[in-house]
């Protein structure tokens, strides 16, 4: 039987520098199993929880883990060259570049330069051929022009969406996945709901992008990859899908995107 993907977490805030919590983590993830999910995909967001993502991969439990390296449109202003040599060097669960993109909701870090690490990093997935991983708020326009710019990789997901449907389908239009998190859940997300509602289901990918966002009714909780469960049953309802077509079509997407391991 097909279980649940999370397809975008962040374990590194549980699993510390040294791993000293990774029995912290561990449990974590024997919760995620129990809650019917047996894969997660670490996502890396600067040279030091890039390495973290990797290194977790490591932990031997039930529940199967991948991991991206890449720079977050916060941190764009860090080298980038660490994050580059990591990913050539390689690694038996590496399997994407990100998460990456742009961000004008906050904009720590200039337009020009987060523009300039996302460029870097698109190159970077067509060299390695690894699965591209997007993070875009409020800047789809430019984030679009960049694609189109650089060229989208063959494997390339937007995730946690919080655009419109507008937004989804230029996205779509261009070759990029959708992947949805606990923001769908929340009771002013009703664009991000319209939007969700128009994405193939073979486009579709569930994340929890945890620690943040828990979906409702835990909203305010520390999120972790048990309730991506919770994500996809939301979603499924929406969509007046089942459940279980669901579960298995975005863990088969996600299993596709990141060229995971049959099973």
């Amino acid at each position: 039987m097909t279980l649940w993907t999370d397809a975008h977490c962040h374990l590194q805030d549980r699993f510390g520098s040294n791993g000293e919590n990774a029995a912290d983590v561990n449990a974590t993830l024997v919760r995620a199993y129990e809650a019917g999910v047996d894969r997660v995909v670490v996502i890396g967001t600067d040279a030091a929880s890039s390495g973290e993502a990797l290194a977790i991969t490591d932990l031997d439990g039930p529940v199967e883990i991948y991991a991206t390296v890449g720079l977050h449109p916060h941190d764009a202003t860090h080298e980038i060259g660490p994050v580059l040599e990591m990913a050539r060097a390689g690694h038996p669960r590496l399997v994407g570049i990100g998460e990456c993109g742009l961000d004008y909701f906050y904009e720590h870090s200039a337009r020009s330069v987060q523009r300039g690490a996302f460029a870097a990093q698109i190159a970077l997935a067509h060299e390695l051929d690894l699965a591209l991983v997007i993070h875009a708020r409020d800047a789809f326009d430019d984030l679009l022009d960049v694609l189109a710019s650089e060229g989208v990789p063959p494997r390339t997901v937007v995730h946690c969406f919080t655009g419109t449907a507008r937004d989804a389908q230029a996205c779509l239009e261009l070759g990029c996945d959708i992947s949805v998190s606990g923001v769908v859940t929340f009771k002013n997300a009703r664009s991000v709901r319209e939007a969700v509602m128009t994405v193939p289901l073979d486009r579709l990918h569930v994340e929890t992008d945890s620690p943040f966002l828990a979906p409702v009714p835990m909203r305010g909780r520390t999120n972790e990859p048990a309730l991506v469960r919770v994500v996809g049953e939301f979603v499924a309802n929406l969509r007046g899908e089942d459940v279980s077509t669901l579960r298995d079509a975005t863990a088969a997407n996600t299993a596709r995107l990141f060229q995971l391991p049959s099973r």
